[in-house]
């Protein structure tokens, strides 16, 4: 990137748009070879998931992205970010995910966003506010988290056949097992369970967009895309899972869209024997020179990264030595030539030849790759290019 564009900045991010775009068609090509939806009339849908910041990416940016390339909806978790998506002018569909408080039915309904009812609070708060209002109705197949249980179908249809002001625009539920293409059980089950709310609200005489997969659903159960498919991490160019990578990375080819680096602000030279960082975790077994990066755990870089982690710079690994510091890491760069003050290091991407990905990241710290990713500190400046 120009150094121009980043001036003033000691770490950043960068987000590739023709990546963006790739991830796109790939999922687009994928359901589009699908038959026709679940009711036999148009093609399957497809929500972009932008919650969390778009998982790291942020999310305004991302979802105009994605509006460009013709996304059918996007998928938020809260309202104040749907209504942070309508103030940027984004006119897409805009399905709240998560909870929504009762004083915030209103402002959806007055700025066309749809919200998510999984209980009967919810449902209830939605009657009284008296406002029309579109909802996507959450099914409990399995997941044992948000949603109404089996039991509750009946009930859930008769109070929504009582009130016309409840546009039931939609109707899902959420895998918990869909990430491993090995273990088919569990999901086949949760697909029959919501098929029983399929068949209950078309008979009612209800047609919501019908709903389930999410990336790793998408990609392994076709029979599961319905009306609409939910891609989040998949967008990004992160398979949900080892498993669902293995099973169709010869097929599919998705290209991580995030890089994350920083700079080098000092550099010295420390003789064998020294201790370096907090509480002297590691003790340098030669004469070294290390350099240090103002990047640290309050950016999001993880602390537990302490003298496991590496960084890139000129195509070269540096390994973290010490502890992470709130804003500060150190790394040793003995073996690398020519290092200087404002060189740029690669914490996430390419550096020339070499890579450092999110997954590996993840691997290093026996953690999610979605949790790396989305705690990445906001307020670093994301450029889109």
């Amino acid at each position: 990137m120009n150094k121009l564009l980043r001036k003033g900045l000691r770490t950043w991010i960068e987000i590739d748009k023709k990546a963006v775009a790739h991830n796109y068609r790939i999922f687009r090509n994928f359901i589009g070879g699908n038959a026709l939806n679940s009711k036999g009339v148009g093609q399957v849908k497809m929500l972009s998931v932008v919650k969390s910041n778009a998982y790291g990416h942020n999310f305004i940016e991302f979802a105009k992205e994605q509006e460009k390339l013709g996304i059918d909806f996007l998928g938020v978790d809260s309202v104040l970010e749907a209504l942070a998506l309508r103030r940027e002018g984004i006119k897409v569909p805009i399905l709240v995910l998560g909870y929504t408080l009762p004083e915030m039915i209103k402002k959806a309904s007055e700025k066309n966003i749809s919200i998510t009812i999984s209980n009967f609070e919810s449902l209830s708060a939605v009657i009284q506010i008296g406002k029309k209002i579109k909802v996507h109705i959450k099914a409990d197949t399995g997941f044992n988290r948000h949603g109404f249980l089996e039991s509750d179908i009946s009930k859930v249809i008769e109070k929504l056949k009582k009130n016309r002001n409840i546009i039931v625009e939609g109707l899902f539920t959420h895998f918990s097992m869909s990430k491993d293409p090995y273990y088919l059980t569990y999901t086949k089950t949760q697909i029959n369970r919501f098929n029983k709310w399929q068949e209950s609200f078309r008979k009612a005489g209800f047609s919501p967009i019908c709903h389930a997969s999410a990336t790793s659903g998408t990609l392994l159960y076709k029979e599961a895309h319905l009306d609409m498919v939910r891609v989040g991490i998949g967008l990004y160019g992160i398979w949900p899972s080892d498993e669902a990578k293995h099973f169709f990375g010869d097929k599919l080819s998705l290209v991580p869209v995030l890089s994350w680096k920083t700079i080098i602000v000092e550099t010295k030279i420390i003789p064998k024997g020294s201790k370096v960082g907090y509480d002297g975790t590691i003790i340098v077994k030669r004469d070294s020179v290390i350099a240090i990066c103002p990047i640290g755990y309050w950016h999001g870089y993880p602390r537990a990264l302490s003298n496991i982690g590496y960084v890139l710079i000129n195509g070269k690994e540096a390994r973290i030595l010490g502890r992470v510091c709130m804003d500060i890491i150190m790394i040793d760069i003995t073996d690398i030539k020519n290092v200087k003050v404002g060189d740029e290091v690669v914490l996430i991407g390419k550096s020339k030849n070499a890579e450092i990905s999110a997954d590996e990241i993840a691997k290093l710290l026996s953690a999610s790759t979605y949790e790396l990713l989305t705690r990445i500190n906001p307020l670093i400046k994301r450029f889109y290019i």
